[in-house]
């Protein structure tokens, strides 16, 4: 009898190929094979331009400052959150771009008449991506030294930005860069009022970014426009006559004191505070809504939900919670209830005067004014502050119509959180390392690099498998062979 014929190779290896190509399709998610780009909608960036910088402007030297605007806010030790994201996603190419709102202002070195010889602003950052790298852009308005002529330059390339080898392919609703090393470009450093050279570290980025699902034929149910009734017009009308027009919704925003938010969130309080009966965080503010009350010709009594509590070390406990204010005869006052008293204290009193409080398409609006802390208010503080000491402005909308729509707050994306930043050097040379690699992540905070390195293991494991088993075939096949075949003659026969 003769043995069988030896398995055929081809068709092995071909068996192997079609199970791995058959798992590689269960594996792999569908939106990685048609990956479609989508828009990016609400999130953050935070950045702190260069640690040392900002040593320089705040230090014995300049003796200067740094203000923020457009709703930029203050996040760990030295960063600035910049919010509201807003641009596009294609999941296929890994292409990104997201322009952010806010800025920064930085002034130093005041002279006598007044004017700053530094002065500095940088706004709108916007992060594109593409083929494996980054820029940074941002508007700049400087004033060159020496010289002092002030220019302003539109989405500047100011930083070039270190991806790390990070696959920005896959998908997913969220993509997030943490610590992305920064360098400053030829022509962020021309705008950097020669400050410093082209090459030279600038602090890390960090961004996280909603992405919005495309709806390819997007279904809208058309609102049923209610009928007015004339009763309840008449009535209205009669209210509004006795007593001013009833306020339909509102919102004060607020942030009580960016330094204050600073104290309680560093290494002294080493705090946190939490919001909590309705009260939002805007990343630079606290918004307090559901505002109720009246108004008439510019004066304004209405009170608001919401309340924030501060708490940290040293007996740090402080709650506002109860939220009313009043204008009255060009004069408006911020009252809240102090860790939950019965009776409400001034606390801000600010600037409001009539003209500027006229409605405009049903809405009455005042933004940042700038506020001074009460005496009540520095009791309230425990004389952390003293009266007159200058408050975070007071911002105010005010719906008069069921049809009149508050501003929005600043997006600041999926999560408000504050992410703990690495401490940078301050000194001029510094050159600053990420304490943690860079990682771009989906809705699950999975690593974008980490489904190909999985796949890639499965499929080796997989194929192992599938060899050992024909291998194990074949094997059994021989031995069946032999023995049915006749031993061969040996020496002991």
């Amino acid at each position: 009898m003769s043995p069988p014929p030896p398995p055929v190779r081809s068709r092995r290896y071909g068996w192997i190929a079609a199970l791995c190509l058959a798992v590689l399709g269960a594996l792999l998610p569908a939106g990685a094979a048609s990956a479609a780009s989508g828009p990016v909608q609400g999130g953050r960036l935070d950045w702190g331009v260069k640690a040392s910088f900002q040593s320089y402007v705040t230090g014995p030297i300049a003796q200067g400052s740094y203000t923020l605007t457009g709703g930029a806010a203050t996040v760990g030790a030295s960063q600035f959150r910049f919010h509201s994201a807003a641009g596009t996603y294609d999941a296929g190419t890994g292409a990104f771009s997201a322009a952010f709102s806010g800025g920064v202002r930085f002034v130093g070195h005041r002279d006598d008449s007044g004017a700053y010889e530094l002065d500095m602003t940088i706004s709108g950052p916007t992060v594109r991506i593409s083929g494996g790298g980054g820029t940074l852009y941002v508007d700049v308005t400087s004033k060159a030294k020496g010289t002092g002529a002030v220019t302003t330059s539109r989405q500047v390339p100011f930083a070039s930005l270190s991806l790390g080898g990070i696959d920005m392919t896959g998908g997913g609703t969220a993509v997030t860069l943490n610590n992305l090393p920064a360098t400053l470009t030829a022509e962020g450093a021309a705008s950097f009022a020669g400050y410093y050279t082209a090459g030279t570290p600038l602090d890390p980025v960090s961004l996280s970014a909603d992405i919005t699902a495309v709806d390819p034929e997007p279904t809208r149910t058309p609102t049923p426009t209610p009928t007015p009734k004339a009763s309840d017009s008449a009535a209205e009308g009669a209210e509004g006559a006795a007593s001013g027009q009833r306020i339909q919704d509102g919102a004060v925003d607020w942030g009580v004191r960016r330094t204050y938010r600073e104290y309680v969130t560093g290494d002294i309080a080493q705090g946190e505070w939490t919001l909590s009966s309705g009260a939002q965080d805007g990343g630079a503010l606290f918004r307090f809504p559901g505002g109720e009350g009246t108004y008439t010709d510019g004066e304004l009594k209405a009170e608001f939900t919401g309340e924030v509590r501060f708490t940290g070390e040293h007996g740090l406990d402080l709650r506002l919670s109860g939220f009313h204010l009043t204008v009255a005869d060009g004069k408006g006052t911020l009252h809240a209830q102090v860790n939950g008293a019965a009776q409400s204290v001034s606390l801000v009193t600010f600037t409001a005067a009539a003209e500027d409080l006229k409605p405009e398409n049903g809405l009455v609006a005042l933004t940042e004014a700038p506020a001074k802390l009460t005496e009540t208010g520095a009791k309230a503080f425990g004389g952390m502050y003293q009266k007159g000491t200058d408050m975070d402005p007071v911002s105010l909308a005010i719906a008069l119509t069921e049809d009149a729509r508050l501003p929005a707050l600043p997006d600041l994306g999926g999560s408000a959180t504050p992410t703990p930043q690495p401490s940078q050097p301050s000194t001029p040379d510094d050159k600053a390392t990420p304490a943690t690699e860079p990682v771009a992540a989906d809705q699950d905070g999975n690593g974008f690099p980490t489904l190909p390195v999985t796949l890639t293991a499965a499929l080796l494991l997989l194929a192992a498998a599938a060899l050992a088993y024909v291998t194990r075939r074949r094997r059994t096949r021989t031995a069946a062979a032999a023995a049915t075949t006749p031993p061969a003659p040996t020496d002991e026969n």
